[in-house]
Formats: C-alpha cells, structure tokens, sequence
C-alpha cells in the first residue's frame, strides 16, 4: 500500500494490499478499504466506512459514515455522500448538536456502479449494480442496477450496461453495442440474459 506523506490515516483504519492513498486525503478511524483501491487528494472517508477492492475515490469526494461501497466501485471527484437526512447545527433549544443527538443514515453503492463527479447522493439510499449516477445528479431515492439516471433529483433516463456505455434497444431486449452483452426489461428492472 502507499500513503502519501501528507495524508491523513487513522491507526485504526484498515487499508488493503496495493492501496493508493494520495495527498491531503483523510482516512477516519475503523473504515476499511478493500485492495488495490485509489483514493484520490483531498478526499475525506468517514468513521467506519466501508469500501471494497478496486473501487476509486476521486479528488475531493466525501464519503461519510456509515456508507458502504461494495467492489470496483467509481466515486467521482466531489462527489457527496451524505448521512443526515435532517441535518441542524443546533437542537430545538439552540445548544450545538453532538453525536449523540442524531442517528447517521448511509448511502449504500453496489458493485460495479459509478457516480460522476459533483453529484450527490442523500442517504438513505441504494445505488444498483453497475448502475451510473450522471455528473451533478441529486439522488434523493433508490437507483436500480444498470440504471443511468440524471437530473436534480436524479430520474432513470437509460440503461447502461457492465462497460458503462448506454445500452441499445433492439427487437430481442437491449444489448451493449461494446461488448454485445444482452439484457432484458421487466416491471422497470433489468437483468443479464443468461
């Protein structure tokens, strides 16, 4: 594994075999990331975190507790994962808010899925297998596999396939023009055909 010099790791992080940690980024206490992940400068993991092998954490991105990243997942630069879903600096009798005064919600992104960079995902919320979240997309609720989803809040505009070029639609289903991957459509789901 490599840390930066300048980064920041807690000791109670565990960090996988052929890990990439780069400048200024922060590791917070008890987070795991899988092997031969990249988290890039700047970018802040949360308490207890937990990420996969081979995902990548651009520049910049805030992942916060307790989201979960399964495998070879794509978190683009300033990416926002959030974890309050009423968020307030204060409570209703004006004293600052502590840890003890509100329950963290995660994001939850599966296997496989990427999300461009400067979108915001607000937990809680699932992100399916090898779905894509467009750049500066606000997903504000649960995105199928293979979905492509876009917009403020972020809506299913496509389907994409494992490569994560958008899928064709032809008389037999919908296939992926790169790898020729077949893919069949029920009740606004998709799945591979076998």
């Amino acid at each position: 594994m490599f840390v930066a010099e300048n980064a920041d790791v807690a000791a109670s992080a565990a960090v996988g075999d052929g890990t990439k940690i780069w400048d200024l980024a922060q590791v917070r206490e008890n987070a795991t990331i899988g092997e031969d992940c990249i988290v890039g400068r700047g970018a802040y993991i949360g308490s207890g975190v937990s990420v996969g092998s081979n995902c990548k954490i651009q520049n910049q991105a805030l992942v916060y507790e307790p989201a979960v990243l399964e495998d070879g997942v794509f978190i683009g630069p300033a990416v926002v994962l959030t974890n309050d879903t009423f968020p307030r600096a204060v409570n209703p009798d004006g004293t600052l808010k502590s840890a003890a005064d509100w329950e963290p919600v995660g994001v939850v992104v599966r296997s496989g899925a990427s999300i461009g960079a400067r979108a915001v995902c607000i937990a809680p919320v699932v992100i399916g297998s090898w779905a894509t979240v467009a750049a500066g997309a606000v997903v504000t609720r649960d995105v199928p596999d293979f979905a492509l989803v876009a917009g403020v809040p972020a809506r299913r505009i496509g389907w994409v396939g494992r490569a994560g070029i958008p899928l064709v639609q032809d008389a037999e289903g919908w296939v992926c023009p790169t790898t020729g991957e077949r893919y069949r459509e029920n009740d606004d789901k998709l799945e591979v055909v076998a």
